[in-house]
Parts: C-alpha cells; sequence; structure tokens
C-alpha cells in the first residue's frame, strides 16, 4: 500500500474516482490538484490494448506538440562537415564526434536528446549499453537518425515528444506544464492523442485505447473520455 502525504490526499478528495471526465474539465482539475511549489509537468498516460512482445505493436515515434511542453531540451548531435554547423546553426547544444562518444563513456550526461546523422551511427553504436537503458538511444522511428539535421533540432527545440509503448502496453507522453492554459494543454492532448490512434497496429485486437488519464507531477490522475478530447 503506497503511503500518501497530506497534500496529495486533500487534492485527491476534489476527482470523484467513479467518474470518466471531460477532457477540458480533467485538465483543469489537474491544474487544480498540483500542490508542489514549482511549475509540475502535465503528463498524459494511455492504457493500450497491444501485445508489446510481438514486434508488430510495438509503437514508437514523436510529435510536434503544438504549444510545445514547456521545457526547453537539450540536444546533442552527432555530426561532421558541414551537417555539423547546420546542426550548431539550427541551435543545438552540442555539437561533435569522438570527443562526445568519449564523455558520455566517462559518464557526462548534460542533454536530454541526441540526434546523429546515419554516418555516425557506427560510432555512436558503441554506446547503446549506456544509452539503450536511458532511453536516449537515436533511431530512425523518432527522426533522431537523419542526415536532415536543421529539421530535427528545430522540432526538438519546438515542443516534440517521443512516445513509447512500455512492456505493460501503457504510454506516457508530457502535454505542458500547470502554468498553460486549459486550451493550449488540450491542444497538445489532442495532438498526441490522435497520433497514437494513427499508430494503431493493424494486428491489435479488441479495444485498442483502454483509458486515458492526465495527472501533474506528484499529484493524482483524472480519468479523460477519449470523445470529448478531438
Amino acid at each position: 500500500m503506497v503511503k500518501r502525504g497530506k497534500k496529495y490526499i486533500e487534492a485527491e478528495k476534489l476527482i470523484d474516482r467513479t467518474k470518466v471526465y471531460d477532457a477540458k474539465e480533467a485538465l483543469e482539475l489537474v491544474k487544480k490538484t498540483s500542490f508542489v511549489k514549482f511549475d509540475a509537468s502535465v503528463e498524459v498516460a494511455f492504457r493500450l490494448g497491444v501485445d508489446p512482445k510481438k514486434a508488430d505493436q510495438q509503437i514508437r515515434g514523436a510529435v510536434v506538440l503544438p504549444n510545445g511542453t514547456g521545457k526547453t531540451r537539450r540536444v546533442l548531435v552527432f555530426a561532421k562537415g558541414e551537417k555539423a554547423k547546420e546542426a550548431e546553426a539550427a541551435g543545438a547544444d552540442f555539437v561533435g564526434e569522438q570527443e562526445y562518444i568519449e564523455k558520455i563513456q566517462q559518464g557526462w550526461f548534460d542533454f536530454d536528446v541526441i540526434v546523429a546523422t546515419p554516418d555516425m551511427m557506427g560510432e555512436v553504436g558503441k554506446l547503446g549499453r549506456i544509452l539503450g537503458p536511458k532511453g536516449l538511444m537515436p533511431n530512425p522511428k523518432t527522426g533522431t537518425v537523419t542526415f536532415e539535421v536543421e529539421r530535427a533540432v528545430k522540432e526538438i527545440k519546438a515542443g516534440k515528444v517521443e512516445y513509447r509503448v512500455d512492456k505493460a502496453g501503457n504510454v506516457h507522453v508530457p502535454i505542458g506544464k500547470v502554468s498553460f492554459d486549459t486550451e493550449k494543454l488540450h491542444e497538445n492532448l489532442a495532438t498526441i492523442y490522435e497520433t497514437i490512434l494513427k499508430v494503431k497496429p493493424a494486428s491489435a485486437k479488441g479495444t485498442y485505447v483502454k483509458n486515458i488519464t492526465v495527472t501533474s507531477t506528484m499529484g493524482p490522475g483524472v480519468k479523460v473520455d477519449p470523445v470529448t478530447i478531438q
């Protein structure tokens, strides 16, 4: 049994656990029930009717949220020559080759996302055991292995988020901060929901989206009625 603090218990009293809320009402509740002293993140969790053990049901990708996430992500780009200059001009925080591979091997992780050009993946692949468990390995499915370096960096800086189904069939995605207007949170929620629907595996049987919950950092979850999202 998880032991909850007094503030969490008080916040939870504002939510009817038996109810599935209208999307905007749910987001307003998330804002209202955030009790931490910082600008908490807002996250959506989808429980999907997929089997992640099957290769064709391993949902993964990325999408640019119309209003960003409220967080500036630090981007490391592995590229050389003109592509390295392109990455720097696009606003990448770190750009390089072997020097950054060595830094990571020594325990450096002052970045949030890695973008790599395909010709660099032979070297970046050597970091697989380090980056893989942290979810930081570049992947073509999320647009982080590409020669379109400028576009990749700008999209990440603009609010591109990755989504990936976990072993239990859940997908967790940040959609903003509690300081965001409800309308902006709703637009971000609608964008990721639409994306999740589009990537439904053809082999998935039964109900695809089983439930949707929005929550703030450390706050209680609020169930959302899918019909009210779009």
